[in-house]
């Protein structure tokens, strides 16, 4: 494998549950940023990348049966050494995630735009690839589809463990009775509506149906789903106490959180409880074709 500093920016590897003949999905996570320089140094959370994929690999060990997942890790940002995949990279793919980001998904910078032209051509062209995203790449599958992605109205943010009302959808996709789920949250900007087949022009055949499966006070999109070809999160999914309180002081000591008050009160909410295994595991479900259910 390649050190993720170096010119490759691809790293692989496989999670298959020992003794089980679990079924593997190939994951790609294109990185768009990077943990918090003290996360780095602790093993097994050097990338995003790698901790989604830890992530996932316990959420299918915990499916009945289990299930597998390889994962390819791909940096993209080249101001900070990275490169940009072509297609071809993801040849033997079945499933694509972008992590989330301090940049802006509505943004212009060419990095940005340039991934929005590789998604494009993996939309049209991959027609059995499974789309997902996490905050960041939430709104910028959203952004691809033709939705609008802002900042919040009122300039908040939506930080640390939060409340999630599911609709139907979202119930069946995380197989729950309960109303809520919670997750952690890191995010100023949000999908101002769902997608739809008239403003994806052409990515979603007509009768396409879009679900949005949460909301919550803050965000009314906090994740879209569409049968068998994308299920994003605005939440963070793999995030623990330790890595929600750095990034928060990573964003107050950028200046882009100016509210110490929520800022230090989402820190305080860092070590609850909350449902980021049951959302891997809905997603790795999907991933892996076992939304047939949900409709």
């Amino acid at each position: 494998m390649a050190p993720h500093s170096e010119p490759e920016h691809r790293d692989e590897v496989t999670a298959h549950p020992k003794g089980q003949d679990a079924p593997i999905v190939r994951m790609m996570v294109l990185e768009t940023d990077e943990p918090h320089k003290e996360t780095k140094k602790i093993p097994g959370k050097t990338t995003f990348g790698e901790i989604l994929h830890n992530h996932f690999t316990n959420a299918g060990k915990a499916h009945d049966p289990p299930l597998g997942i390889e994962t390819d890790r791909w940096f993209v940002i080249p101001e900070k050494g990275g490169t940009m995949p072509k297609y071809e990279d993801f040849e033997g793919c079945d499933a694509l995630l972008i992590t989330g980001s301090v940049y802006d998904a509505h943004g212009d910078d060419p990095w940005i735009l340039d991934l929005l032209k590789l998604l494009r051509e993996l939309w049209q062209n991959h027609p059995k690839m499974h789309f997902s995203g996490v905050c960041f790449g939430h709104q910028l599958l959203c952004r691809l589809l033709g939705a609008e992605v802002r900042p919040s109205p009122k300039g908040d943010w939506e930080l640390g463990h939060s409340k999630i009302e599911l609709t139907p959808i979202g119930k069946k996709l995380f197989r729950t009775d309960d109303d809520h789920v919670h997750l952690h949250q890191m995010h100023q900007d949000h999908v101002v509506a769902p997608p739809t087949v008239e403003s994806a022009q052409g990515l979603l055949p007509k009768g396409t149906r879009v679900h949005v499966w949460g909301r919550s006070d803050h965000t009314e999109v906090q994740g879209v789903y569409i049968k068998g070809k994308m299920f994003t999160t605005q939440a963070h999914l793999a995030f623990d106490e330790e890595m929600v309180k750095r990034q928060i002081e990573m964003r107050v000591e950028a200046g882009s959180i100016d509210d110490q008050e929520a800022a230090d009160q989402a820190g305080d909410t860092a070590d609850l409880e909350h449902d980021g295994e049951v959302a891997a595991g809905a997603i790795l479900r999907f991933f892996h074709d076992e939304d047939e259910d949900v409709d």
